[in-house]
C-alpha cells in the first residue's frame, strides 16, 4: 500500500480500503429477523437495523453507531459492523442507526465529525424518531475507536444546542482515541509495540486526519508539539495529566515525558491538534458537567487505554454518572471479532458486556 502510495498511483489508505472491503464480501453474516435498510440522513448515508415490532410496546430504545477505522477504513456496510450492529438490535430490541461518514482522504478533520453530528441531529428530530418508532427518552450514542471519538464530541456538541428538544440519554465508548496531546502515557509507553495499533500506526492516523505531514510524526512522538515553552498548549496541561486521572495500576513506575523546549509549529502547521471537536479529552469542565451517563470500554493491550481511563475520570470529577468496563486480556478493535475466521473470545466477552450496560441503562 505504501509503495503504490510512493509511485503516486492512488493513496495508500484507498488501496487498503480496497481490500477491506474486498475480504469483507467472502463472509456472509444473515440478517435474520431485523430489517436493514440504507437511508440519507441530511446529506449522510446510514444503515438502519430495525427488529421486528412486538405487540406489547409501541416505541423502541435506539442507539446511534459510529464505527471506528482511524477516521479512514471501514464502513457502516462491512460484515463486522453489519454483524455487530445486527446483534445490538436484537439484543437490546432497539433500533440501531449505524453512520457511514466519509473517510480519509475523500474528506478530512473536520468532516468525519460534520457528517457523525448532521446524521444524529437528523435522527433525533422528533418527526424522525416517530417514522422509526423510536422512544426519544431512550436514545444512546455510541462508537469504537475513531468512532468513539466522534461520538464523543458529537455528544459534547449536542449538549450545548439549545435548539434540540431531544438529547442521548447514555453514551457508550469503545476504546475511544480521545487525545493527541500526549504520546507518552503510560499505556501509549507500555504498548508501544503492539499489535493491531502501535504507536506510530495512532500517529499517523492522527497526522492523516488532520491532512498533516508524516515528517511532523517524530516531533508529536517525543510531545514537542505540547512542551513548555508552547503557549498553545499551556491552558490545556491540566486537564490531561495522567499523573492524577489514573489509578496506580495503570500508572505501574511509567513518568511523564514533558519538553521544556519544543516546536511550536506544529500547532500552528496543525492548530486542530488542539480542537476540542477532535480531541474531546481536552473539553472544559462546563462541557463535561453535561454530558449522559456515560460507559467506557477499555482494554489493557491498547495504546490508547489511557485516554478512555482518563475521560471516565474526568467525567467522573464532573459529577457524571460513569462506569469504566476495562478488560486485562484483551487488545484494541477486539469487539468486532466475533465473527469467523477472526471470532476471538475478546472480542465477545468485551460485546457481551457492552450490550449488557446498555440493556441495563438505556
Amino acid at each position: 500500500c505504501h509503495l503504490i502510495h510512493y509511485l503516486r498511483l492512488s493513496h495508500h489508505l484507498i488501496v487498503l480500503n480496497y481490500l477491506i472491503c474486498t475480504f469483507d464480501k467472502l463472509k456472509s453474516v444473515s440478517s435474520e429477523d431485523i430489517k436493514i435498510t440504507d437511508a440519507v440522513f441530511d446529506g449522510v448515508e446510514v444503515r438502519v437495523f430495525e427488529p421486528p415490532a412486538r405487540g406489547d410496546e409501541s416505541l423502541k430504545r435506539s442507539v446511534v453507531y459510529i464505527h471506528g477505522g482511524g477516521w479512514a477504513l471501514a464502513s457502516a456496510r462491512t460484515s463486522l459492523y453489519n454483524n455487530l450492529c445486527r446483534i445490538m438490535a436484537e439484543s437490546l430490541n432497539a433500533v440501531v442507526v449505524s453512520v457511514e461518514y466519509r473517510l480519509v482522504p475523500e474528506v478530512y478533520f473536520p468532516e468525519q465529525y460534520h457528517d457523525a453530528l448532521r446524521a444524529t441531529k437528523h435522527f433525533l428530530q422528533p418527526h424522525v424518531l416517530a417514522e422509526y418508532s423510536v422512544d426519544p427518552s431512550r436514545i444512546a450514542i455510541s462508537g469504537d475507536s475513531a468512532g468513539g471519538n466522534l461520538a464523543a464530541a458529537v455528544c459534547q456538541q449536542l449538549s450545548k444546542d439549545e435548539d434540540l428538544t431531544v438529547r442521548p440519554k447514555l453514551q457508550a465508548l469503545i476504546y475511544p482515541v480521545l487525545q493527541a496531546f500526549d504520546f507518552n502515557t503510560p499505556s501509549y509507553q507500555q504498548n508501544m509495540n503492539m499489535p493491531v495499533l502501535p504507536r506510530y500506526i495512532m500517529i499517523n492516523y492522527w497526522i492523516d486526519y488532520f491532512n498533516g505531514n508524516y515528517d511532523l510524526a517524530h516531533a508529536l512522538l517525543i510531545n514537542n508539539h505540547t512542551a513548555l515553552d508552547v503557549g498553545q498548549a499551556l491552558s490545556f496541561r491540566g486537564r490531561l495529566n495522567w499523573t492524577s486521572l489514573l489509578p496506580s495500576s495503570f500508572k505501574k513506575n511509567y513518568q511523564p515525558v514533558v519538553q521544556a523546549t519544543g516546536t511550536a509549529e506544529i500547532i500552528q502547521k496543525i492548530p486542530a491538534l488542539l480542537d476540542v471537536r477532535a480531541v474531546p479529552l481536552l473539553a472544559d469542565d462546563e462541557t463535561l458537567w453535561a454530558q449522559p451517563k456515560t460507559y467506557v470500554l477499555t482494554c489493557e493491550n491498547d495504546v490508547l487505554r489511557d485516554d478512555g481511563a482518563m475521560y471516565a475520570k474526568r467525567l467522573e470529577n464532573a459529577g457524571v454518572d460513569v462506569t469504566l468496563d476495562h478488560f486485562h486480556d484483551c487488545f484494541h478493535g477486539c469487539m468486532i471479532f466475533t465473527v469467523w475466521p477472526t471470532d476471538f473470545s475478546a472480542g465477545v466477552q468485551t460485546r457481551n458486556s457492552y450490550i449488557r450496560w446498555l440493556d441495563e441503562n438505556l
